[in-house]
């Protein structure tokens, strides 16, 4: 039941995906607009969200005449609009007021976004369920660690520094969003 290799290989793909390395600027800049960043409450909705698209993805995506591809494009247009944000020092996404940046767009998009969700659908059918709740558990505990750290990690940056990574991250944002764009648009 339980495969190590298996729980490995399939925390290092989600790792790769969900990147919380490369949206460190995302969080940090998100808890400047917002006041803080509920590192909690963001993990719990993203776990759920990864479980329940793990169990009911498919049918989700059905129900509502959805093929992967849409909802993959659907979030790369989220996500570009999120590097816009980076890159340019503007501001798309306007605040609620209630402090909802921890689930729109940093629970959903950036962490259980498009990406993850469809390369969860992807690996279920390559890996065994329980080494895939293992590895978004994994996963969801190291995003928690990194979510909580962001003030620190904004103090040793620097204002400058801090400018530098969310413009070169905004870039790398964009690339991904256009990849995840072109991978799923009929040319």
């Amino acid at each position: 039941m339980f495969n190590f290799k298996d729980i490995f290989s399939v925390t290092l793909i989600l790792f790769s995906v969900i990147d919380i390395l490369g949206s460190i600027p995302i969080v940090i800049n998100l808890r400047k607009k917002e006041g803080a960043i509920h590192s909690g409450r963001a993990t719990i909705i993203s776990g759920v969200l990864m479980i329940a698209f793990l169990f009911l993805g498919q049918s989700i995506l059905q129900l509502f005449g959805l093929d992967v591809g849409s909802f993959a494009v659907a979030g790369a247009i989220v996500m570009s609009i999120i590097a816009m944000e980076m890159i340019l020092g503007i501001t798309l996404f306007k605040e609620d007021g209630g402090g909802s940046g921890s689930i729109v767009p940093l629970a959903f998009p950036l962490i259980a976004g498009a990406g993850t969700l469809t390369t969860i659908l992807s690996l279920r059918a390559v890996y065994q369920t329980p080494n895939l709740l293992i590895g978004i558990v994994i996963n969801l505990t190291f995003v928690y660690i990194v979510l909580r750290s962001t003030s620190w990690l904004e103090k040793k940056l620097g204002q400058s520094g801090f400018n530098i990574l969310r413009r070169v991250f905004g870039i790398i944002l964009l690339a991904i969003a256009v990849k995840i764009f072109k991978e799923h648009i009929l040319i």
